[in-house]
């Protein structure tokens, strides 16, 4: 299907497929892509999700997720390396050039947001060098500033770009999602700023009231307040042509059958994103 072309569905927005049934209803379907998640990958084991996916004919758009890099502890700090360095081999196993970063939030009693960005640059520094060897671009994905501190202290594309920007372009680049800038009057001209820095595109919709952790608060496309085409426009202005992927955290969503949920999902990015 040629509208589906660049289309791709992050595992986690139908988490209630086991991998098979996913994979098995995006060749029904003729979704071309997947974006996986470390966690049940890991259970389903790396190699025989490889060989699953690869065999479907299918294109692992993207790996979720590395990052979390902000610890001041030595030890912790080593610990966060070692663990983005195993997603980054995770990454290459699972033939995806793009491991997604979520930076991490403030330490625990800490209210230095530039001291923990500039860890998570000196993290970078490490870990961009290791990836290029394998292959794997690392994608710094800035969120929503509600989650500034417990889970990521990159709020804006342009703070992502900043980190960015320290590294070479085919190396560190950063995740355009809707769901995290859509309200920033600042993020269309950094998406234009960032060009071949963007190294994937989500979607999900933004919709009140959010439920409470806020953080399984993601829409459905076309359900809230998101102009998903314009922002479609604005990454393909930019210069971006690859996979669009959506990616839905949504406790409801989840509650329904997945298939139905996948079927749904593309009916509305056909509908609201091309």
């Amino acid at each position: 299907m040629a509208e589906l072309k660049r289309f791709s569905i992050n595992q986690m927005t139908v988490k209630q497929l086991p991998l098979p049934e996913l994979t098995e209803a995006c060749v029904r379907l003729g979704v071309p892509g997947v974006g996986l998640w470390r966690e049940p990958v890991r259970t389903y084991g790396i190699e025989a999700t490889a060989k699953l996916v690869r065999d479907a004919g299918l294109a692992v758009t993207t790996l979720c997720r590395g990052g979390f890099l902000t610890a001041v502890d030595p030890g912790r700090r080593a610990e966060a390396l070692a663990d983005n360095r195993a997603a980054i081999d995770e990454a290459a196993a699972l033939g995806t050039d793009t491991l997604v970063l979520v930076s991490g939030g403030l330490p625990e009693g800490s209210r230095d947001l530039p001291g923990a960005r500039e860890r998570i640059a000196d993290a970078l520094g490490e870990l961009a060098p290791y990836g290029a060897e394998r292959g794997v671009r690392l994608a710094i994905e800035p969120l929503h500033p509600m989650f500034a501190a417990d889970r990521c202290v990159v709020s804006t594309l342009d703070q992502a770009l900043d980190l960015a920007e320290r590294f070479p372009a085919d190396q560190v680049g950063v995740a355009v999602d809707t769901y995290h800038i859509w309200w920033d009057d600042r993020a269309p001209a950094a998406v234009a700023r960032a060009a071949s820095r963007i190294f994937t595109f989500q979607l999900a919709d933004w919709t009140t009231p959010l439920p409470a952790g806020v953080l399984n608060g993601r829409g459905q496309i076309g359900d809230g307040a998101v102009d998903m085409r314009a922002w479609r426009e604005r990454v393909d202005a930019a210069g971006y042509t690859g996979p669009i992927e959506v990616e839905l955290f949504n406790d409801e969503l989840w509650a329904r059958d997945g298939v139905e949920l996948l079927t749904e999902v593309i009916e509305r990015y056909v509908r609201h994103a091309l």
